[in-house]
């Protein structure tokens, strides 16, 4: 008995140095007064104590269940569409053979960038990295069916593409619960918690992005060929380079070089290539590119900036191509975008993005009569996805 007396003087020993080193009077802060209970002191100042012992335990385990709903989430995410596209290949492209160890084998299919120790010509090399996975993927999505169509190649290498992103994204964050759970680690947490609902996001705009691609409709980061696709009607289309065609117009005594990733196919093209193409046959005086563009939080969906520079999104290749081209030439670049979210650029085109259509092709032209003469000659680049978008 006097032992436990004697533990219970202890803890309120401790319990009332801490309360004096945070400057607490116990008497104001607790109401007591001579006749109260010790217990009741205990039941105010044990959690306190066990609150400053454990805090980060604590921390861990509410982070960590927070993560592991997101981790479930995601891992439905991604059992979804991988049954999606399966159905989708079953029921449209109808193969001889079951195509699901194909489609598991390829979910785990990596890429190693070059070595950048040394940066000089690392840009060649990525893009021929790219480039032998791009063309290995097609030739294993055309490999599941002879009959298949290019349009319901394109469609179905885009939905693989979404599939295999939602695929390494619930890996990523599964391996940074798992070790941080394993080692009891709570700053090992925190990044992960930061990033969480951009990371939801971005998954959640992937999964919807199937459903779009499998109805081949526009999406929003096809607005820049919708435009210039409009511009084209009613002209000669030529190939300028891989899935990538172009044609010639006037405007007020200018000659246009229109050109767009070749529709209504769910490709972006090779823009770079193209643009090199047309340049070593027609010199022109100013380029003007217009693509899709992330908004910031509080702007409008649709909203039309205008700036300068290569504006084209992806891993760099393309858009240090055509910077290259445009510097060798002294050809100034402008850029048209128009703004949207990540979930809009990937998802079916939004009345509000779609209707921007007649404005920008105004900028356009303002900005061929303001930065050219008649006479004088101007490449015109839609810029995305062209699924659904012909031209």
């Amino acid at each position: 008995m006097i032992m436990f007396f004697n533990k219970d003087l202890i803890w309120q020993k401790h319990a009332f140095l801490l309360l004096d080193f945070l400057g607490i009077n116990v008497d104001k802060f607790l109401n007591f007064n001579d006749n109260s209970n010790p217990l009741v002191l205990l039941v105010w100042i044990v959690p306190m104590i066990i609150f400053v012992l454990y805090n980060q335990l604590i921390q861990l385990k509410i982070t960590s269940y927070e993560i592991r709903k997101s981790l479930e989430k995601l891992n439905t995410f991604k059992e979804d569409t991988r049954k999606e596209l399966l159905d989708y290949i079953k029921t449209t492209i109808k193969p001889t053979t079951d195509p699901s160890t194909k489609i598991d084998r390829y979910l785990e299919y990596f890429t190693i960038m070059p070595v950048d120790m040394d940066p000089n010509g690392i840009i060649p090399k990525i893009r021929h990295i790219m480039r032998s996975r791009e063309d290995y993927t097609r030739l294993q999505v055309k490999s599941i069916s002879s009959e298949m169509n290019s349009m319901d190649a394109s469609k179905i290498e885009n939905i693989l593409e979404a599939v295999t992103t939602l695929h390494l994204l619930h890996k990523m964050v599964r391996h940074f619960y798992l070790t941080a759970k394993k080692q009891n680690n709570f700053p090992l947490i925190l990044p992960l918690q930061m990033m969480i609902p951009f990371i939801m996001e971005e998954a959640e705009a992937l999964k919807t992005a199937v459903s779009a691609f499998k109805q081949g409709q526009p999406i929003g980061d096809g607005i820049g060929p919708m435009i210039v696709g409009k511009m084209m009607l009613e002209t000669e289309k030529r190939t300028a380079a891989f899935e990538t065609v172009w044609s010639e117009k006037e405007f007020e005594g200018r000659k246009l070089y229109l050109m767009k990733a070749e529709g209504p196919s769910a490709t972006v093209g090779r823009p770079g290539d193209a643009l090199e193409r047309i340049i070593s046959e027609n010199k022109p005086d100013i380029i003007v590119m217009v693509d899709a563009a992330l908004k910031l939080e509080g702007e409008d969906s649709g909203t039309v900036s205008q700036g300068f520079g290569a504006a084209i999104g992806g891993i760099g290749t393309d858009r240090y191509q055509i910077e290259e081209v445009a510097t060798k030439h002294k050809i100034p670049i402008y850029a048209i975008v128009i703004k949207q979210s990540i979930k809009e650029a990937i998802t079916l085109m939004k009345k509000e993005i779609a209707d921007s259509t007649e404005k920008v092709t105004l900028q356009i032209h303002e900005i061929i009569k303001d930065n050219t003469k008649p006479g004088q000659s101007v490449i015109v680049i839609g810029v995305g996805n062209t699924l659904g978008v012909s031209q």
